[in-house]
């Protein structure tokens, strides 16, 4: 490893901005402890002055026992014309017990006099008083310097003023902040390194928004530069376009320049706690992301997977182990005869890619893609199609009639919808009728509650998510439908898919491929 460099997570400030996030007391708590079993160097929680949220959390920090991380407590300035030893908002930053403190102040000419509406020369007072209050408190202090590069572009001296007055103060670290997101690597590596020459004996780092999509490139070149600290949000959740995201950042940083940015040991720890910060964030993960999505190692194109099948290097930049995410290799029409074949060959080692079992299942493969199927994210319904075509399949039971209805308006408290279904299983006939909430939700629950007397194992078997997409908008009412099913048992999850211009049919498809499937295992 060349240098350290440290990584300053603001998920729980900065990335709680974004919309449609809000943390509790108990999520900020649960990230933290992730945060720090990954190795995260400071940790900024929130605001202790701010909302009663976040006063809580300060006050539960000793149930928290700490390996790697220091917990900052934000804040700002004292405010025009105060003292910062009678300013409310400090003395909460105080009161925290936190070992860090972060302060942002104005370093942008404009926003001094047109927002704080006040002389730069009182700016800069209160950045360099502030700021030496807070080490008198003993605090570890963090300036974040506020609109840094656009001050820098507007007014190069006074915003290096600004910084002259954090390090008079006694800042441990200058962070430089890129607040509207619209800089470009060129820029920011420069302005940091003459921030760096300026100011050789204090740390620098390094705060980006992503409005240009270069947050990450911007908090690459700012290290390149000299930075030593770099800001950023798990998955780069965060106000307008996001933050930095910290999942592209540390191993780029650490695996692609050799700065070491976590305990090496615990870089395959950095997919799952992306994983789980989204889980409770109540967001999607986004499976493009890369390093931690699920589709950053994975392969479909025929040529590309037989390449990868040959050496991984051909086509993944890392192995996928080096950060804890795994390879998949998708299946679909354009796949590959290799592909493809070695997923046959899990249910019948004999067959080979001329058998005519082969020849046929491909093509069988390609005609279900043209009517809409998509096996990449339903494996478990190309399985169960494998084992049809082979005669390896025996249905578990079939279906005599099933009807579903739905009753509108809807009266609050009240299942909308109730289906009936008749199968037929081992020689004897059920009848089973449950409500739900919608007709598919009647229909799993009555189809389980008739076989579960056949079969009791359905009993720890769940539908954990459900989605439609429609395929041909343009036909309208009559557009033809795909459903994915995903379930869950105590071990394990798989997703089905059903195709269909009728989205109750095209759902029961999925649905009964997804018991069938639990039911092979």
């Amino acid at each position: 490893m060349n240098a350290k460099v440290f990584a300053y997570d603001t998920t729980l400030r900065d990335g709680a901005q974004a919309q449609g996030i809000s943390f509790s007391v108990e999520d900020k708590l649960r990230i933290v402890r992730k945060l720090d079993e990954l190795g995260i160097a400071y940790i900024e929680a929130g605001n202790p002055g701010s909302n009663p949220k976040d006063l809580e959390f300060f006050r539960r920090l000793d149930e928290l026992t700490l390996h790697h991380s220091k917990i900052i407590a934000f804040g700002s300035t004292c405010k025009v014309g105060a003292n910062p030893a009678e300013d409310s908002q400090l003395a909460s930053l105080v009161s925290a017990g936190t070992p860090a403190v972060a302060i942002f102040g104005k370093t942008w000419d404009y926003h001094a006099t047109a927002i704080l509406r006040t002389t730069l020369e009182e700016n800069l007072r209160m950045i360099r008083e502030t700021i030496a209050w807070l080490k008198a408190q003993g605090k570890e202090v963090v300036f974040d310097a506020e609109h840094f590069f656009d001050g820098y572009k507007a007014n190069a001296n006074y915003a290096m003023e600004a910084l002259a007055a954090a390090v008079e103060g006694g800042a441990d670290c200058l962070a430089l902040c890129d607040t509207n997101g619209g800089s470009f690597p060129d820029a920011i590596y420069k302005i940091t390194h003459r921030v760096v020459e300026r100011f050789p004996g204090v740390a620098v780092g390094i705060h980006c928004h992503n409005d240009c999509e270069l947050a990450v490139a911007n908090s690459v070149a700012a290290v390149q530069a000299g930075a030593t600290h770099v800001q950023g949000t798990i998955n780069g959740i965060g106000e307008r376009c996001g933050n930095a995201n910290l999942c592209a950042i540390v191993p780029n940083l650490q695996l692609k320049l050799g700065f070491e940015v976590i305990p090496p040991e615990n870089m395959q720890m950095l997919t799952s706690t992306a994983r789980f910060v989204s889980e409770v964030a109540n967001v999607e993960h986004n499976e493009k992301a890369a390093y931690v999505g699920a589709d950053a190692f994975a392969h479909k194109g025929g040529m590309h997977v037989d390449a990868v099948n040959k050496n991984p290097v051909s086509y993944e930049h890392v192995t996928p182990d080096s950060v804890g995410n795994s390879r998949r290799v998708l299946m679909s029409e354009v796949a590959g005869r290799a592909t493809i074949l070695g997923k046959i060959r899990e249910i019948d080692p004999t067959l080979d890619k001329d058998s005519p079992e082969t020849r046929a299942i491909i093509e069988r493969l390609k005609e279900l893609e043209h009517e809409g199927y998509q096996f990449e994210s339903a494996e478990s319904s190309f399985e169960l199609l494998v084992r049809k075509m082979l005669g390896k399949f025996t249905p578990s039971f079939e279906l005599k009639q099933f009807r579903a209805m739905v009753a509108e308006p809807a009266l609050e408290g009240v299942f909308n919808s109730s289906a009936m279904i008749k199968i037929h299983v081992d020689g004897e006939d059920e009848i089973s009728a449950a409500e739900g909430d919608g007709p598919v939700n009647a229909l799993d629950k009555a189809l389980r509650r008739a076989l579960e007397r056949f079969y009791p194992q359905l009993r720890e078997m769940k539908l954990t998510d459900y989605k439609v997409r429609v395929l041909d908008s343009q036909m309208a009412s009559a557009a033809k439908v795909r459903v994915l099913i995903e379930s869950a048992d105590r071990t394990s999850s798989w997703t089905t898919i059903g195709v269909s211009t009728d989205v109750i049919d095209a759902s029961w498809r999925a649905l009964v491929d997804a018991i069938e499937y639990k039911l092979a295992k």
